[in-house]
This record gives structure tokens, C-alpha cells and sequence, in this order.
């Protein structure tokens, strides 16, 4: 019988992922294009249907690749955890929100790992992807994968190794970017190392799983922090009567020392405005108090309301007030080029608009519809008559599809809070 370590190399290890969404699908598929026989779980059935027939709903594997590797029998997907007894690994890529009371919510974890645990087996392993708190691996997925006799490091190995998905990034993908990896045991590392080899440029072993947790967090705290200090620059710069956007692009001409960061009307998306918590949590249970991150959590949580006193600041230039002023809210996603809504500082900044007593429409070209506290919010064209019918367009995300030269032409006036409008002239004031 062949080993694990043999069925890796030569690309007959069957490999099972749980969860494809954002961060599964793609991984799913580098792994086909390696040879490999992949399983995916999906607890989202139309999700699942969806896949079956070769429609990818995921914006960097097109349906042409997600077709081939269902023509070539290394795909298939399902709703049921049936065909995980026939797995060698088992790759967790499940969602970690927050709780409303701001706590880590791993319970999708907690399932994927029960859904795993009976089906174990010896020479499996297992990989935890979803982003969670140093910890996590070893205190909760380890006891439950071992509770009916399977030691880890001898029996199966258990590792985590942290998603690292920029959607609609041009650059990076999964073969591209290097990928850390952090076992339970030391033979743990090894055998999940070789099996990323697979598919990525680069793998970077670090000493345990918690190394491995704490790097992903690092990563997003670092961007959190950073994007705070630029958000009250922005602020800052306001007050001084200063232009936030030529300051950092001066600044950017510093060849050391120096990353340029960029400000907005909040932050989005499914890493950085949770990751961290993450983290604060982990430290606040241990009589810690994360300073910088609770500091930038602050300041970046501002935001929609500076974005909001700005649009208003520009209403009263011509005489109006936000109350009974129509405006025009250009992008719902929570960065360009994507139909991810997760976390979208567009909803809070449309929120308080509404709040304020103003009639507020949003246009994207991604975002068809967004369910908007209960109700069903549609995008409308962006057209001349549209845009006139404004009396203020407030640019929240900068996607590409979208004519700004149309909006500086027949917008009455247009705050742009994501810099789209650089180099166009017209009733424009940005962030």
C-alpha cells in the first residue's frame, strides 16, 4: 500500500476540501491541474448544483477551467460528507465571522471537524485554512479528531495553514504565493509542506500550528493598523486644509522606509476588519490589552461617519442639507473588482445617509442587489440622467467598469472617497 507521502508525490492522494467558497474553489482547482482527484463539500446546495454544471460563481476560476477539471473526472462536489472516508487529506476552508458581541464564531469550524472526525483514518491529514486565533488547531480541532483512539503525529496529521486569497488580484494566486504551514508535530509540518509543494511556488514550514495562526493575523493586523493611521491622516490633512492623496503619493517617493497605505470610508471584507478581533480577543482572555489594534479598530470604525459629515460639509457648499438630498452611492462591494459584500463599509455610509434623512440610491456593476436591513436594494444605471438627478454622487469603491469621466461630466457635485476621479477635473472633493 502506498504511503501518504508517496500518493502526494506522485499525484494520486485524493483530496478532500470542505467549504468552497472564495478560498476552496480556487485551492480545489490548483490541485486538479496537479493531477489530483478532488472532493468538495459544501453545506450551500445550490452552491453545489451550481458547480456541477460547470458555473463557477467565484470571479478568479472561470467556468472554462471549473469545465475541465469535471470533464477530466477530477472534480466533483457535493453537500454530503459521505465521500470523506475516501479522502488522503482533508483541507478545512470554512468561514470565521464574528459574533455581534464581537467574539470569534468558530462553529463552522466545529462542523467541519465532526464532520470529519468519524471518517478518519490512519495515514489522513488534515488542514485547517479558516482564519482563527492561536489556539485553535491544537485546543479544539486535535481533541476532537483524536477521541477515538488516532494519535496525531503517528496515526493521521493534523496542520494549519493560512489562506492567503486576494480576490481579483491579477498577480497573485495560489501557485504564486508562498504558503506557511504549521503542524501539531514536527512529521505533521513535513507531510502538509509536501503536500502544498503541490500546488504553490513556495511553502514555508514555521514550528507549530500557533506560528502558523498567529502569522495570518500578524498579516491583517499589520494592514489594520497601517490603514488606521492613514484613515486619521486623512482626517488630519482635512483639518489642515491639506490634500490626504498628494501627501502619499510625495511620501511614496521615499525608495526605503516607507509603504504607502491608502484611506476610505472604512474597511471591508472578509480578513481585515475581523482578523484582529480576532486576536484582541485571544489577549484580552489572557489580561492583555492590544493597544494599537483597539486604537485602529477606533479610527477605522469612524469613518463612515467622517465620510458622511464630508458629503454634508459639500451639500451645504450649495445650499442644501442632507436631510431631503438625493444621492448617488457609487459601489457596494467592499473593494473593486469584486461581488463580495462581506463587511462593506458602503452599507454602514448608506446607513447613516439614510439616518440623516437622505434618499439614497448605489449603483455597481457587480452588485446587482443587496438585501439593505431587511429590504431588497437594487442597483440603478449609471447614466447622465441619473446623475443629474443627484445632488451629490459619493464614490465608496473605485471599480474599474464604472465611467467616472461620465460622473465628473453630469454629477452636480461628487465626493470621492476612494480617489477614483484622480486627473478629472470638475465639482469634485475627495477624501
Amino acid at each position: 500500500m502506498k504511503t501518504l507521502e508517496k500518493k502526494i508525490r506522485d499525484g494520486s492522494a485524493k483530496v478532500g476540501i470542505i467549504g468552497l467558497g472564495y478560498v476552496g474553489l480556487p485551492l480545489a482547482m490548483e490541485f486538479t491541474k496537479k493531477g489530483h482527484p478532488v472532493a468538495g463539500f459544501d453545506v450551500d446546495k445550490r452552491r453545489v448544483s451550481e458547480l456541477m454544471k460547470g458555473r463557477s460563481y467565484i470571479l478568479d476560476v472561470p467556468s472554462s477551467e471549473l469545465q475541465e477539471a469535471l470533464k477530466a473526472g477530477k472534480f466533483t462536489a457535493s453537500a454530503k460528507g459521505d465521500r470523506l472516508s475516501s479522502c488522503d487529506v482533508i483541507i478545512i476552508c470554512v468561514p470565521t465571522p464574528l459574533r455581534k458581541t464581537k467574539e470569534p464564531d468558530v462553529s463552522f469550524i466545529l462542523d467541519a471537524v465532526r464532520e470529519v472526525a468519524p471518517r478518519l483514518k490512519k495515514g489522513m491529514l488534515v488542514v485547517l485554512e479558516s482564519t482563527t486565533y492561536p489556539g485553535t488547531t491544537r485546543e479544539i480541532a486535535l481533541p476532537i479528531l483524536e477521541a477515538k483512539g488516532l494519535k496525531v503525529g503517528r496515526d493521521f496529521h493534523l496542520a494549519f495553514s493560512p489562506e492567503r486569497v486576494d480576490p481579483a488580484n491579477p498577480r497573485f494566486g495560489v501557485h504564486n504565493t508562498p504558503k506557511v504551514v504549521g503542524g501539531i508535530t514536527p512529521a505533521c509540518t513535513r507531510v502538509s509542506a509536501l503536500l502544498y509543494g503541490r500546488v504553490a511556488q513556495r511553502v514555508v514550514p514555521v514550528a507549530t500550528a500557533e506560528s502558523a495562526e498567529m502569522a495570518k493575523l500578524l498579516e491583517n493586523t499589520f494592514r489594520a493598523v497601517n490603514i488606521g493611521l492613514v484613515n486619521e491622516m486623512a482626517q488630519i490633512c482635512h483639518r489642515l486644509k491639506l490634500d490626504v492623496w498628494e501627501i502619499i503619493e510625495a511620501a511614496s517617493t521615499k525608495p526605503f522606509g516607507f509603504m504607502p497605505f491608502f484611506p476610505g470610508p472604512g474597511l471591508g471584507g472578509h480578513c481585515i476588519p475581523v482578523d484582529p478581533v480576532y486576536l484582541a480577543w485571544k489577549m484580552k482572555a489572557m489580561n492583555f490589552e492590544p493597544r494599537f489594534i483597539d486604537l485602529a479598530g477606533v479610527i477605522n470604525s469612524s469613518m463612515p461617519d467622517f465620510t458622511v459629515e464630508r458629503v454634508a460639509e459639500l451639500l451645504n457648499e450649495d445650499c442644501r442639507s442632507l436631510k431631503g438630498s438625493r444621492i448617488l452611492a457609487l459601489g457596494m462591494a467592499y473593494k473593486p473588482e469584486v461581488t463580495d459584500v462581506r463587511e462593506s463599509p458602503s452599507f454602514d455610509v448608506i446607513k447613516l445617509l439614510l439616518e440623516r434623512g437622505a434618499s439614497v440610491q448605489y449603483h455597481d456593476p457587480y452588485v446587482a442587489q443587496v438585501d439593505f436591513e431587511g429590504r431588497p436594494m437594487r442597483s440603478v444605471p449609471l447614466t447622465p440622467k441619473t446623475l443629474r438627478a443627484a445632488d451629490a454622487v459619493v464614490v465608496l469603491t473605485a471599480h474599474k467598469k464604472v465611467d467616472y469621466a461620465l460622473v465628473a461630466r453630469h454629477a452636480r457635485r461628487v465626493f470621492d472617497a476612494r480617489n477614483a476621479m484622480k486627473g478629472l477635473k470638475g465639482n469634485i472633493v475627495r477624501l
